[in-house]
């Protein structure tokens, strides 16, 4: 069974990430992300996407133990410029996004979250990146998009403390569009979606297209050092400390090397 479900209703695609239980974004969650985007791509019926997550989470974080198989700095950074190339796709793509965020969009998964279009939150989501607690930094695109939608203060907080944020205080700073309990959120999201899907598809593409020209062309410089970044910082001593207290359930001790 594959990591994304998908569902059409009339123009509207479904797109539901079940890796259970916390719905971790791995290598393989990422491809399948992509391979649905190419199957959607194909289906002239589509207008409007909706991502959601299936369980408890959209999703809680990416998949540290697959980190720490590979072996290299060079493997680290090709792993964050493939993940970096999707999700860049998702935020350049000609349908729009909506994402559905219901109990946590941490590290990967608010990265993931970030590069939708546009973001329906829960009160009581989770969003962050907490990815310094562990002792390494956040590596698809997440120091380059935060700061876009939560300013530069907001983000450098974020990043360096690593405390999530309210999905209340998410609508706040600007990150989330809406904010809705949990048994409305859903629903919610279908709706605009079929909002949207009530346009005609040509006007829906040129406003895609054209919103993108907004994006400051620093950005490509931003993501490809924040790729080389990751791969040097997977490296140190501190990052092999951080992941393993993660997985040991510990508090980490960090040596700062």
């Amino acid at each position: 069974m594959g990591t994304i479900a998908y569902e059409k209703d009339k123009h509207v695609a479904i797109l539901t990430i079940q890796k259970p239980p916390a719905n971790a974004l791995s290598s393989q969650l990422i491809k399948d992300i992509d391979s649905k985007l190419d199957e959607i791509e194909k289906d002239t019926d589509i207008k409007a996407i909706v991502l959601k997550g299936e369980g408890k989470f959209f999703s809680a974080g990416a998949d540290i133990k697959e980190f720490t198989s590979l072996q290299n700095a060079s493997d680290y950074q090709t792993l964050s410029e493939n993940g970096q190339e999707i999700f860049d796709r998702i935020e350049n793509f000609s349908i729009p996004v909506i994402a559905a965020i219901h109990g946590a969009a941490l590290g990967g998964g608010l990265e993931l979250a970030m590069a939708c279009h546009i973001r329906f939150v829960t009160e009581s989501a989770k969003l962050g990146l907490p990815e310094l607690t562990l002792g390494i930094i956040p590596g698809f695109a997440g120091t380059q998009r935060l700061p876009r939608y939560v300013g530069a203060a907001k983000a450098y907080e974020m990043l360096l403390s690593g405390v999530p944020i309210t999905g209340n205080e998410a609508h706040s700073y600007g990150l989330a569009n809406r904010v809705l309990p949990d048994d409305e959120i859903f629903n919610e999201a279908i709706k605009l979606a079929k909002n949207i899907a009530s346009k005609s598809k040509p006007t829906i593409n040129h406003v895609m297209r054209l919103i993108t020209y907004t994006k400051s062309d620093k950005f490509k410089d931003g993501v490809q050092e924040e790729a080389k970044a990751f791969g040097e910082i997977f490296g140190s001593d501190d990052a092999k400390e951080g992941i393993q207290a993660f997985l040991d359930k510990r508090k980490p001790n960090f040596q700062d090397k």
